[in-house]
């Protein structure tokens, strides 16, 4: 058994956290003292761990709640609905860091903003001894391992859309 202090040092939570969990009906005691302390099992402890973990991945409380009392398919449908809201949020980021860098003039923006474009990506390549052979074969097996994930990779490198289709074409039509 589990009392809150001993709960809240092991997750690194405060108890006012714990006691806000259980007053929301997230994570409820097992029992109760005979002067009313809160004592958790090990079952709530390994709630606790699911909530933090769906916490960490950016699901709200409310929402944490729901994926507990539901049947466990249903926990799947809403972590990949969690990632797809991620992907769409990590789209709209890139669009504006384009935008900023394109606004700003500086050429030490663009190394302040830790981002790599088509031309440093292309010259890395060429660096370690890839030729353009090399970097089709290259696109191609990204594009059959994992096609979301390459047309990610080159919305990252700042290349329009047009090019980006134009690479993915190219990329499935030709033999591995």
């Amino acid at each position: 058994m589990h009392t809150v202090g001993r709960l809240a040092r092991r997750f690194g939570l405060s108890r006012s956290t714990l006691l806000y969990y259980d007053r929301i009906g997230l994570l409820s005691p097992t029992a109760r003292t005979a002067a009313g302390y809160r004592i958790y099992s090990d079952q709530d402890l390994a709630r606790l761990e699911k909530i933090m973990v769906y916490r960490d991945v950016g699901i709200p409380l409310e929402a944490i709640g729901a994926m507990l009392s539901t049947r466990p398919g249903t926990v799947g449908e809403m972590l990949e609905d969690r990632l797809r809201r991620i992907n769409s949020e990590i789209a709209n980021l890139r669009q504006q860091q384009d935008l900023i860098l394109r606004l700003l003039t500086d050429g030490g923006a663009a190394r302040q903003a830790r981002v790599m474009n088509k031309q440093d990506w292309t010259a890395l390549l060429r660096a370690t001894g890839l030729d353009d052979d090399d970097m089709e074969r290259w696109h191609r097996e990204f594009e059959r391992l994992a096609p979301e994930a390459h047309q990610d990779f080159l919305e990252s490198l700042g290349i329009e859309a047009d090019e980006i289709q134009d690479i993915r074409t190219r990329s499935k039509s030709h033999p591995a």
